[in-house]
């Protein structure tokens, strides 16, 4: 009988936290790379993986799960290492990843000039154009095989939700089969279905666990905050005031314009002035490609023709007043400083009448957490602006998350029998909660949270 191979992994993120996500498996003779992203918190060298910990071994193989540079932004330096690893990832990730790269590439080159670091940009354009070439798209549902009989290594994606191009994988290889979620979302979109996962049985599942510190409330639906925050939009309007909206360029953006789309031909909400600006509105192209040649996507610039939406000239000054009345729909998602949600934020939010409101989550070191945290009439800091102001606008927050609730992760992962789960992408009370779960309800499971660069065999 053949001895069953074995299963190393090892945890390349510096921090047990959401960041520079990348996963190292050592699969019987196959050595195959899961993410490579950056980490928000941190700039430069700190915010990648920690690349030295594979080795001078080649990759047989890279897997990128989807386009958020948490999971994508340092793929460049690993593609520049290994020029000749294919890189695996779904067909509308393929349309994504070089744009993304350009515009983490721009942020470097700014970074570089405010705070006089000689080490970024960390790479350039010729090294994303290395990772665009190197990017092999494979439909959902499709298997790809490596090595020359069946019982080699075979790969299959699945359709994760969350966003455009989100996948989770399965990996197979003799009596070994895994399966990692990547960053999931069951519930449909107005954009995206929900995902569509294998419902088989797993021999061990990686799992993903931003949500864990997240008890769901079985009576707050996503469509009921939907209609909270349309309500919100819609009073706010009534009483004379502009909103804003800070929203993530990557799917986000393009879902919230979709929702007021639908909004306004219901007669929720009236016909008023909606700008756009950041990343996300460029984006709008390449959702719309997608959706035309892969059938994975409910969007196109079609929505932003019905919305009228517009664009600015200029952002208003810190203080400034909101200028004209309407929605406005700015990338980034927490108000990080030098965004347009950040600037116009800083114009509005002395305003009674305006409204800020928060579709997702919000990092509580981010300016976006911050404001979250700040109880109304009290002041609050715009730090690279210099400027101080009260907190008099509305500032409220919707469950939107594009991550599944902790419960549903759960039911998956129990559900497919697996003899081993690891725990990964949350924090180290999201894990908890997972691991504790665990426990209770399936103690002959193993579980492994791992270390960082610690080496696991599972």
């Amino acid at each position: 009988m053949d001895k069953e191979p074995f299963v190393n992994l090892t945890d390349l993120n510096r921090q047990r936290r959401i960041g520079a996500s990348g996963l190292l498996l050592e699969i019987g003779p196959y050595r195959i790379l899961i993410d490579a992203g950056m980490d928000p918190k941190e700039i430069g060298r700190a915010s990648t993986p920690n690349l030295h910990l594979l080795g001078e071994a080649p990759l047989d193989l890279i897997i990128l799960t989807h386009c958020h540079l948490d999971h994508l932004g340092s793929l460049p330096l690993v593609a520049r290492r290994h020029p000749q690893t294919p890189i695996l990832c779904s067909r509308p990730s393929q349309y994504l990843a070089a744009r993304m790269l350009k515009n983490s590439l721009n942020v470097m080159k700014r970074q570089r000039d405010e705070l006089g670091l000689a080490e970024l940009p960390l790479y350039n354009k010729g090294d994303i154009n290395a990772v665009d070439e190197a990017l092999h798209p494979l439909p959902y549902g499709d298997t790809r095989h490596f090595g020359h009989n069946e019982r080699d290594l075979s790969v299959t994606l699945y359709a994760a939700g969350h966003v455009a191009g989100a996948a989770g994988i399965k990996l197979s290889y003799r009596h070994r089969s895994i399966f990692i979620t990547g960053d999931v979302l069951f519930t449909n979109q107005r954009t995206l279905p929900g995902a569509s996962f294998p419902e088989e049985d797993f021999d061990t599942i990686v799992l993903e666990t931003t949500r864990g510190r997240t008890e769901r409330n079985p009576e707050k639906t996503r469509e009921q905050e939907v209609a909270r925050l349309i309500k919100t939009v819609h009073d706010t309007l009534s009483h004379g005031g502009s909103v804003l909206l800070p929203v993530f360029a990557l799917g986000r953006m393009q879902e919230i314009l979709t929702l007021l789309r639908d909004a306004i031909r219901a007669r929720e909400l009236p016909q008023v002035p909606v700008f756009a600006s950041g990343l996300g509105l460029d984006l709008v192209d390449y959702f719309d490609a997608i959706a035309r040649k892969t059938n994975a996507l409910n969007f196109g610039r079609s929505v932003l023709k019905e919305l009228g939406v517009r664009t600015l000239d200029r952002l208003p000054a810190a203080g400034g007043g909101p200028g004209q009345q309407g929605i406005y729909v700015f990338s980034s998602g927490m108000m990080v400083e030098h965004t347009p949600s950040y600037h116009y934020a800083s114009a509005i939010l002395n305003e009674p009448s305006c409204t800020i409101a928060f579709v997702g989550y919000c990092d509580p070191d981010t300016p976006g957490g911050k404001l979250l945290a700040t109880p109304h009439g009290e002041s609050f800091l715009f730090e690279t602006l210099d400027y101080t102001t009260p907190v008099r606008a509305h500032v409220e927050q919707y469950d939107l998350s594009g991550h599944a609730d902790r419960e549903e992760l759960l039911d998956y992962a129990l559900a497919r029998d697996p003899r081993a789960i690891v725990l990964t992408h949350g924090d180290p009370e999201s894990r908890e909660w997972f691991d504790e779960e665990l426990a209770i309800r399936a103690p002959n499971i193993k579980v492994t949270d791992p270390e960082p660069g610690v080496t696991y065999q599972v």
